[in-house]
């Protein structure tokens, strides 16, 4: 599949150790065994979900290994268990803040006794952040497996790591390869960073624009 030289935001030339999975938890082992070792969560990215590979790749069927060389092939960043805990945690914070101090306000506003203020007020944090917690836990859950589902553990899963060192370099091969990884080897890429790679790229300020680019005639 072609890309458009207009979608390209930046390219960059990098070192990789790759390799190919076909158990998710294996691989799921290796990122975190990685990140013990000391590799930046940023240089770790796996395999996108199937309907992405299919729709960049224009449906053509190639192997895994050789999908791990290709720069269009779609990646996303690795998301470990403690980056949900943590989100997990700031959600539920931040709700359960929210709701006990509207819940005091109201209570405050009608000259309800300050024991019952506190009471409802914890209360209504504990519930609202409890809600929220679960809902995080849910949608992190499916963007944590996105990519590596069934059908994905079936065809191959990559894993990409960054590496700067021949000593990162020869651990992360280690690690991969004890972990069960497949036809890992070391390459060099240029990865291209497209508008859709960016966060909040489907955000439009105003709906009534369309996706042309704002300035060309």
């Amino acid at each position: 599949m072609l890309e458009s030289s207009e979608d390209i935001l930046d390219r960059m030339r990098t070192r990789e150790v790759t390799g190919v999975f076909h158990s998710r938890k294996a691989l799921i082992d290796a990122a975190e065994e990685l990140l013990v070792a000391g590799t930046d969560r940023a240089d770790i990215d796996v395999s996108a979900s199937v309907d992405e590979l299919d729709r960049r790749l224009n449906y053509q069927s190639i192997p895994p290994a050789d999908l791990a060389d290709l720069p269009i092939t779609p990646r996303q960043s690795f998301m470990g268990i403690d980056d949900v805990l943590s989100a997990e945690a700031v959600a539920g914070s931040i709700a359960g803040c929210i709701a006990a101090i509207a819940v005091a306000a109201i209570l405050v506003a009608r000259g309800t006794e300050p024991l019952c203020v506190g009471i409802f007020s914890i209360l209504s944090g504990l519930i609202v952040g409890s809600i929220a917690v679960t809902r995080i836990r849910r949608r992190l859950y499916r963007e944590r497996t996105l990519g590596l589902e069934k059908q994905s553990e079936w065809q191959g899963l990559l894993i990409w790591v960054r590496v700067r060192s021949p000593e990162k370099e020869a651990e992360a091969q280690e690690i991969l390869i004890r972990h069960g990884g497949q036809a890992v080897h070391v390459h060099e890429i240029e990865l291209a960073t497209r508008s859709e790679d960016r966060p909040l790229h489907s955000l439009r300020v105003d709906p009534w624009l369309g996706d042309e680019r704002l300035g060309r005639p």
